[in-house]
């Protein structure tokens, strides 16, 4: 079952600016869409709207069929949500259960929670859960209303790193060939999950490829950062521009792991900073005007001078201004 949709809806609250959402997407059969962007970009608003929880103008059809009227029980849709929206006085049985009052055809509620390892818990109640448990259980209850798509907000944003790691792996396997849209603004699960990425800014999206499209040549300065890639004014580093055959102006997306590090190379750079991340070291450096990260095993000293080496081959002009990016 493939998904179509063209939504266009506003957004207000007391007190506050109203939000507006203008975005369309497809996502085909077996086909797993990952929804990219900074907090307030408007993805859970575009998703939800999708799902029908929310007024809006535009289409969304499942293969031909028209469900912009139909109300959200009725959308074939299985959502998960961030924050689980399990019911606490219902066991976990009665929750993955929970969707037999809509639908006819559920799958068997023991059975989903065998398979997703959680079997254990087929008696107890949410509160007494830990937040990996219940991302399980609310994947389970997506799953047990035979959805024609699965929709996903954030499943994995609460949890601590090996959690979201070895729930990363089972969604990856549980999503297989299962039409998905999943909102995320971590760029790692997006890479990990996505056959597409859309990315999303200021309630439109701005570009859509593949994982590989998305951050090897992004579309703008806007995408190059927020994917985290160096975006470098070029005007402003004539010393890359010299050894890359760059224009004279504009913004030069390059990926830092791209960028190699050592005692000879394209050009000499001061560190600026050095930050651990796990078995590497992530190091800013001063590069004429501007800053550029690095990857690199060694743990150089700030103040110090090395030598980085540019592959010309993964160098993209994406724009003439470096943009800010939201948080």
């Amino acid at each position: 079952m493939s998904l179509h949709a063209d939504v266009s809806a506003t957004f207000s609250a007391d007190g506050a600016e109203s939000f507006h959402v203008d975005a369309a997407f497809d996502v085909d059969r077996g086909e797993s869409l990952v929804i990219l962007g900074p907090s307030g970009s408007g993805k859970t608003l575009l998703l939800e709207t999708v799902a029908g929880f929310h007024p809006h103008d535009g289409p969304v059809t499942l293969d031909d069929r028209r469900v912009s009227d139909v109300p959200p029980e009725h959308r074939d849709f299985g959502f998960v949500f961030q924050d689980y929206a399990l019911f606490p006085h219902m066991t976990i049985t009665e929750n993955v259960g929970f969707g037999s009052r809509y639908h006819d055809d559920t799958r068997d509620a023991t059975a989903l929670l065998a398979e997703l390892g959680v079997s254990e818990l087929a008696d107890r109640y949410p509160p007494t859960l830990s937040g990996g448990e219940k991302q399980r259980v609310a994947l389970a209850r997506a799953l047990a209303v035979r959805p024609e798509v699965m929709l996903l907000d954030e499943p994995l944003a609460a949890l601590d790193v090996p959690t979201r790691q070895a729930l990363r792996d089972d969604l990856a396997d549980v999503l297989t060939d299962v039409t998905a849209v999943y909102v995320t603004h971590n760029r790692t699960t997006a890479r990990a999950l996505a056959d597409r990425i859309a990315v999303m800014n200021d309630g439109q999206i701005v570009q859509v490829g593949t994982p590989d499209e998305i951050f090897e040549r992004p579309s703008s300065p806007m995408v190059a950062r927020f994917t985290g890639s160096n975006a470098i004014t070029i005007e402003d580093a004539p010393s890359l521009r010299a050894v890359l055959d760059l224009p004279s102006e504009g913004v030069a997306a390059l990926r830092p792991e791209a960028i190699g590090v050592g005692d000879d190379g394209d050009v000499r750079a001061r560190v600026e900073r050095v930050v651990r991340e796990d078995v590497t070291n992530r190091v800013t450096f001063r590069v004429d005007d501007v800053t550029v990260e690095a990857y690199t095993d060694r743990t150089p000293a700030t103040g110090e001078y090395l030598w980085l080496t540019f592959p010309a081959e993964r160098v993209h002009v994406c724009g003439t201004r470096v943009e800010s990016v939201p948080s």
